[in-house]
Protein backbone atom coordinates (compact mmCIF):
# COMPACT_ATOMS: atom_id res chain seq x y z
CA UNK A 1 0.00 0.00 0.00
CA UNK A 2 2.41 2.08 1.06
CA UNK A 3 4.72 1.27 -1.73
CA UNK A 4 2.10 2.17 -4.17
CA UNK A 5 1.58 5.76 -2.80
CA UNK A 6 5.06 6.43 -2.53
CA UNK A 7 5.70 5.15 -6.20
CA UNK A 8 2.62 7.31 -7.60
CA UNK A 9 4.28 10.54 -5.60
CA UNK A 10 7.62 9.75 -7.12
CA UNK A 11 6.28 9.78 -10.37
CA UNK A 12 4.41 12.85 -9.66
CA UNK A 13 7.17 14.70 -8.38
CA UNK A 14 9.21 13.61 -11.21
CA UNK A 15 6.22 14.99 -13.65
CA UNK A 16 6.52 18.61 -11.72
CA UNK A 17 10.30 18.50 -11.75
CA UNK A 18 10.26 17.93 -15.24
CA UNK A 19 7.96 20.14 -16.83
CA UNK A 20 7.22 23.04 -14.03
CA UNK A 21 10.08 23.55 -11.08
CA UNK A 22 13.61 22.87 -10.00
CA UNK A 23 13.54 20.48 -6.88
CA UNK A 24 13.92 23.43 -4.86
CA UNK A 25 10.94 25.11 -5.46
CA UNK A 26 8.92 21.77 -5.38
CA UNK A 27 10.38 21.97 -1.77
CA UNK A 28 9.16 25.16 -1.08
CA UNK A 29 5.53 24.65 -2.26
CA UNK A 30 5.02 21.13 -1.40
CA UNK A 31 7.45 20.51 1.83
CA UNK A 32 6.86 24.09 3.56
CA UNK A 33 3.69 24.69 2.05
CA UNK A 34 5.14 28.23 0.92
CA UNK A 35 2.79 28.65 -2.02
CA UNK A 36 3.72 32.13 -1.95
CA UNK A 37 7.32 32.06 -2.67
CA UNK A 38 7.64 34.46 -5.54
CA UNK A 39 11.01 33.52 -7.78
CA UNK A 40 9.28 30.13 -7.57
CA UNK A 41 6.03 30.82 -8.68
CA UNK A 42 7.87 33.32 -11.59
CA UNK A 43 9.60 29.77 -12.54
CA UNK A 44 6.21 28.07 -12.48
CA UNK A 45 4.51 31.00 -14.54
CA UNK A 46 7.31 31.19 -17.43
CA UNK A 47 7.23 27.36 -17.83
CA UNK A 48 3.72 26.85 -17.51
CA UNK A 49 3.45 29.97 -20.87
CA UNK A 50 6.47 28.05 -22.52
CA UNK A 51 4.29 24.93 -22.99
CA UNK A 52 1.90 26.67 -23.96
CA UNK A 53 3.46 28.63 -26.88
CA UNK A 54 4.79 24.81 -27.66
CA UNK A 55 1.25 23.94 -27.95
CA UNK A 56 -0.26 26.49 -29.53
CA UNK A 57 2.52 26.18 -32.35
CA UNK A 58 2.81 22.59 -32.33
CA UNK A 59 -0.35 20.51 -31.38
CA UNK A 60 -3.01 23.88 -32.52
CA UNK A 61 -2.85 22.78 -36.54
CA UNK A 62 -3.83 19.16 -35.44
CA UNK A 63 -7.71 19.31 -34.77
CA UNK A 64 -7.72 21.87 -38.05
CA UNK A 65 -6.54 19.28 -40.23
CA UNK A 66 -9.04 16.67 -38.19
CA UNK A 67 -11.95 18.37 -38.56
CA UNK A 68 -11.46 19.00 -42.43
CA UNK A 69 -10.59 15.66 -43.54
CA UNK A 70 -13.46 14.12 -40.86
CA UNK A 71 -16.11 16.55 -42.47
CA UNK A 72 -15.09 16.11 -45.77
CA UNK A 73 -15.37 20.56 -46.43
CA UNK A 74 -13.21 23.11 -46.29
CA UNK A 75 -16.04 25.30 -45.39
CA UNK A 76 -14.82 27.90 -42.73
CA UNK A 77 -11.26 28.30 -42.45
CA UNK A 78 -10.05 31.52 -44.48
CA UNK A 79 -7.35 30.87 -47.68
CA UNK A 80 -5.62 34.12 -46.82
CA UNK A 81 -5.13 33.25 -43.17
CA UNK A 82 -3.69 30.12 -43.61
CA UNK A 83 -1.54 31.27 -45.83
CA UNK A 84 -0.45 34.47 -43.76
CA UNK A 85 0.07 31.97 -40.71
CA UNK A 86 2.73 29.82 -43.64
CA UNK A 87 4.14 32.55 -43.96
CA UNK A 88 4.45 33.61 -40.48
CA UNK A 89 5.82 30.53 -39.05
CA UNK A 90 8.09 30.32 -42.32
CA UNK A 91 9.73 33.19 -41.89
CA UNK A 92 10.84 32.33 -38.39
CA UNK A 93 11.90 29.30 -39.78
CA UNK A 94 14.12 30.75 -41.64
CA UNK A 95 15.53 33.18 -39.88
CA UNK A 96 16.39 30.22 -37.28
CA UNK A 97 17.91 28.62 -40.10
CA UNK A 98 20.25 31.71 -41.51
CA UNK A 99 21.47 31.99 -37.85
CA UNK A 100 22.37 28.58 -37.52
CA UNK A 101 20.42 27.97 -34.46
CA UNK A 102 20.47 24.25 -33.90
CA UNK A 103 16.87 22.50 -34.92
CA UNK A 104 16.14 21.98 -31.34
CA UNK A 105 15.38 25.59 -30.69
CA UNK A 106 12.99 25.47 -33.45
CA UNK A 107 12.43 22.08 -34.00
CA UNK A 108 8.45 22.81 -33.10
CA UNK A 109 8.10 25.64 -36.12
CA UNK A 110 9.08 23.21 -38.70
CA UNK A 111 6.47 20.79 -37.32
CA UNK A 112 3.74 23.31 -37.39
CA UNK A 113 5.07 24.65 -40.68
CA UNK A 114 4.30 21.08 -42.52
CA UNK A 115 0.84 20.74 -40.74
CA UNK A 116 0.23 24.29 -42.52
CA UNK A 117 1.23 23.54 -45.43
CA UNK A 118 -0.77 20.37 -45.34
CA UNK A 119 -4.17 22.50 -44.48
CA UNK A 120 -2.85 24.60 -47.79
CA UNK A 121 -3.36 21.48 -49.47
CA UNK A 122 -6.58 20.34 -48.25
CA UNK A 123 -8.68 24.01 -48.32
CA UNK A 124 -8.37 24.14 -52.07
CA UNK A 125 -8.76 20.47 -52.61
CA UNK A 126 -12.37 20.03 -50.96
CA UNK A 127 -13.28 23.23 -53.05
CA UNK A 128 -12.63 21.72 -56.27
CA UNK A 129 -9.52 23.49 -56.49
CA UNK A 130 -6.70 21.10 -56.21
CA UNK A 131 -4.30 21.66 -58.84
CA UNK A 132 -4.20 24.77 -57.61
CA UNK A 133 -3.50 24.15 -54.19
CA UNK A 134 -0.73 21.79 -55.90
CA UNK A 135 0.64 25.23 -57.82
CA UNK A 136 0.73 27.44 -54.80
CA UNK A 137 2.72 25.07 -52.24
CA UNK A 138 5.07 24.41 -55.16
CA UNK A 139 6.01 27.93 -55.25
CA UNK A 140 5.94 28.31 -51.65
CA UNK A 141 8.72 25.15 -51.69
CA UNK A 142 10.29 27.65 -53.81
CA UNK A 143 10.27 30.44 -52.08
CA UNK A 144 11.79 28.97 -48.81
CA UNK A 145 14.58 27.39 -50.52
CA UNK A 146 15.37 30.99 -51.81
CA UNK A 147 14.90 32.47 -48.64
CA UNK A 148 16.74 30.14 -46.51
CA UNK A 149 19.73 29.79 -49.65
CA UNK A 150 22.64 32.36 -49.25
CA UNK A 151 21.26 34.22 -52.54
CA UNK A 152 18.91 35.79 -49.97
CA UNK A 153 20.55 38.53 -47.70
CA UNK A 154 20.30 37.90 -43.72
CA UNK A 155 18.98 41.81 -43.72
CA UNK A 156 16.20 40.80 -46.00
CA UNK A 157 15.26 37.60 -43.66
CA UNK A 158 15.51 39.94 -40.89
CA UNK A 159 13.20 41.90 -41.78
CA UNK A 160 10.74 39.45 -42.64
CA UNK A 161 10.96 38.11 -39.46
CA UNK A 162 10.25 41.24 -37.76
CA UNK A 163 6.76 41.54 -39.58
CA UNK A 164 5.59 38.38 -37.65
CA UNK A 165 3.51 39.38 -35.55
CA UNK A 166 1.85 41.63 -38.17
CA UNK A 167 1.61 38.78 -40.71
CA UNK A 168 -0.20 36.71 -37.83
CA UNK A 169 -2.50 39.64 -36.49
CA UNK A 170 -3.55 40.36 -40.19
CA UNK A 171 -4.03 36.91 -40.91
CA UNK A 172 -6.11 36.45 -37.85
CA UNK A 173 -8.39 39.24 -39.11
CA UNK A 174 -8.97 37.93 -42.31
CA UNK A 175 -10.61 35.03 -40.74
CA UNK A 176 -12.22 36.70 -38.17
CA UNK A 177 -13.64 38.75 -40.95
CA UNK A 178 -14.78 35.60 -43.46
CA UNK A 179 -16.59 34.74 -40.35
CA UNK A 180 -18.43 37.53 -39.77
CA UNK A 181 -19.63 37.81 -43.80
CA UNK A 182 -20.42 34.15 -43.86
CA UNK A 183 -22.19 34.26 -40.34
CA UNK A 184 -21.06 30.82 -39.48
CA UNK A 185 -17.90 29.66 -38.63
CA UNK A 186 -18.37 26.23 -40.49
CA UNK A 187 -15.41 23.48 -39.98
CA UNK A 188 -13.05 26.03 -38.48
CA UNK A 189 -11.83 23.81 -34.96
CA UNK A 190 -13.19 25.01 -32.01
CA UNK A 191 -9.79 22.82 -30.33
CA UNK A 192 -7.25 25.23 -32.62
CA UNK A 193 -8.81 28.48 -31.77
CA UNK A 194 -8.59 27.64 -27.86
CA UNK A 195 -4.81 26.56 -28.49
CA UNK A 196 -3.95 29.22 -30.51
CA UNK A 197 -5.33 31.67 -27.79
CA UNK A 198 -3.35 29.73 -24.83
CA UNK A 199 -0.32 30.09 -27.46
CA UNK A 200 -0.97 33.73 -28.06
CA UNK A 201 -1.20 34.46 -24.60
CA UNK A 202 2.18 32.55 -24.00
CA UNK A 203 3.33 34.33 -25.97
CA UNK A 204 2.59 37.97 -24.75
CA UNK A 205 4.01 37.07 -20.89
CA UNK A 206 7.15 35.87 -22.73
CA UNK A 207 7.75 39.16 -24.49
CA UNK A 208 6.89 40.97 -21.38
CA UNK A 209 9.69 39.02 -19.46
CA UNK A 210 12.01 39.94 -22.37
CA UNK A 211 10.90 43.14 -23.38
CA UNK A 212 8.42 44.53 -20.72
CA UNK A 213 5.58 47.23 -22.08
CA UNK A 214 7.69 47.39 -25.85
CA UNK A 215 5.92 47.38 -29.33
CA UNK A 216 6.55 43.46 -29.71
CA UNK A 217 4.35 42.83 -26.19
CA UNK A 218 1.52 44.84 -27.62
CA UNK A 219 1.49 43.25 -31.23
CA UNK A 220 0.98 39.96 -29.51
CA UNK A 221 -1.43 41.35 -27.08
CA UNK A 222 -3.02 42.52 -30.58
CA UNK A 223 -2.92 38.89 -32.21
CA UNK A 224 -4.27 37.69 -28.65
CA UNK A 225 -7.20 40.21 -28.60
CA UNK A 226 -7.89 38.47 -32.49
CA UNK A 227 -8.04 35.39 -30.88
CA UNK A 228 -10.49 36.10 -28.65
CA UNK A 229 -12.18 37.86 -31.33
CA UNK A 230 -12.32 34.23 -33.45
CA UNK A 231 -12.84 32.16 -30.57
CA UNK A 232 -16.03 34.15 -29.73
CA UNK A 233 -16.92 34.20 -32.97
CA UNK A 234 -17.18 30.29 -33.17
CA UNK A 235 -18.97 30.38 -29.50
CA UNK A 236 -21.38 32.76 -31.28
CA UNK A 237 -22.08 30.89 -34.65
CA UNK A 238 -22.08 27.19 -33.03
CA UNK A 239 -25.48 26.56 -33.57
CA UNK A 240 -24.87 27.55 -37.36
CA UNK A 241 -21.72 25.93 -37.77
CA UNK A 242 -22.81 22.28 -36.36
CA UNK A 243 -26.18 22.80 -39.22
CA UNK A 244 -23.94 23.60 -42.18
CA UNK A 245 -21.29 20.47 -40.82
CA UNK A 246 -24.16 18.44 -41.01
CA UNK A 247 -25.53 19.56 -44.38
CA UNK A 248 -21.85 19.02 -45.74
CA UNK A 249 -21.58 15.32 -44.64
CA UNK A 250 -24.60 14.93 -45.82
CA UNK A 251 -23.16 15.72 -49.38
Amino acid sequence: MYTSDEGRMSRLKEFWLTFFMPEKCYDQFFLYFNFMHVPCLKIVLSKTMGILILVGIVIAPLPQIWKVLWSGSSNGPCMTSIFLELLAISTHAAFCYAQKFPIGAWGESLFALIQIAVLVLLVPHYQGKTIKGVCFLALYCGFMFLLASPLTPVSVVWTLHEWNVLMVIAGRFFQARSNFIWGHTGQLSALSVFLVFLGSLGRIFSSLQDTGLSLSTQLHAVACGCSVVILAQVLMYWSKSVINSEKDKAE
